[in-house]
């Protein structure tokens, strides 16, 4: 599984890498600016993300708003759209909602939790646990 791992705390990041990277190889990216550099070459090399796990709270671009850039660009590709999982700390359901309408495959609170976060990706199929 090939995995990109986006937010500007360098503690969850890091957290998250950690967590992940025994299911495969993971990138990171401290903003949102730097993860549709990594999405554009990731598509533009033939090899997309299989997760993206994305913040919302970020400067300059948002996580909602890089969701929504990130499935314009696979779109556009005609690559199959990676399984994006919003990590944050917004759970009010107005901010839910736009991250589900903007089509995120799975929406965690934050702080992270490894259990919580292996069984969202086993239920879509990215690993499986046990």
């Amino acid at each position: 599984m090939k995995t990109l791992v986006v937010d500007d705390d360098s503690t969850d990041r890091l957290l998250l890498e950690q967590i992940l990277k025994e299911f495969g190889a993971v990138e990171t990216a401290a903003n949102a600016v730097e993860a549709l550099f990594a999405v554009r070459a990731a598509l533009d090399s033939g090899t997309p993300f299989d997760l993206i796990c994305l913040d919302i709270v970020m400067e300059e671009l948002n996580g909602l708003q890089a969701l929504s850039v990130i499935r314009k660009m696979e779109i556009e590709s005609r690559i199959s759209l990676s399984r994006i999982v919003m990590i944050t700390g917004r759970t009010d359901p107005a901010t839910v909602m736009e991250a589900i309408k903007s089509q995120c495959d799975h929406y965690i609170a934050k702080p992270i939790n490894k259990a919580i976060l292996l069984e969202e990706l086993a239920k879509v199929g990215l690993i499986s646990v046990g």
